[in-house]
């Protein structure tokens, strides 16, 4: 292997492992609940961390690499291995107590139940009397 590949993949893990990855993200509306799906495939909930403060919500994680012995020479380094997090303003205040979340299959599912003042409601319009 030449040297200005095994330079150029000493250069970008150098940068990589200083640079934190930014979570993708899909958000959401019903009548009741702001949704948010993330793709996260690789990792466990055991290194993810969900938090809300006030009106945003944290979700930070690590993807960890798995059984590597160190001496690979990647020919094309595509996936992000590392910490990520993201955050994002809600549209409308929830019920921080009542947030529950999940991982199937690789997506991270956040359901924020909304407050009931949130919540839009269809005025009827009277008759004039």
């Amino acid at each position: 292997m030449n040297n200005s590949v095994l330079q150029n993949q000493q250069n970008n893990q150098e940068w990589t492992e200083e640079y934190e990855g930014q979570l993708a993200i899909d958000v959401f509306q019903t009548n009741d609940a702001i949704i948010l799906k993330a793709p996260i495939a690789g990792v466990k909930k055991e290194d993810l961390e969900i938090s809300i403060t006030d009106d945003v919500i944290n979700i930070k994680g690590e993807r960890r690499r798995g059984d590597e012995t160190g001496n690979e020479i990647y020919l094309s380094q595509e996936c992000y291995w590392g910490p990520f997090s993201r955050s994002y303003i809600l549209p409308v205040a929830v019920e921080h107590d009542k947030v529950n979340a999940s991982l199937k299959s690789g997506i991270l599912t956040v359901k924020l139940p909304k407050l009931e003042k949130s919540k839009t409601k269809l005025v009827e319009i009277g008759d004039e009397e």
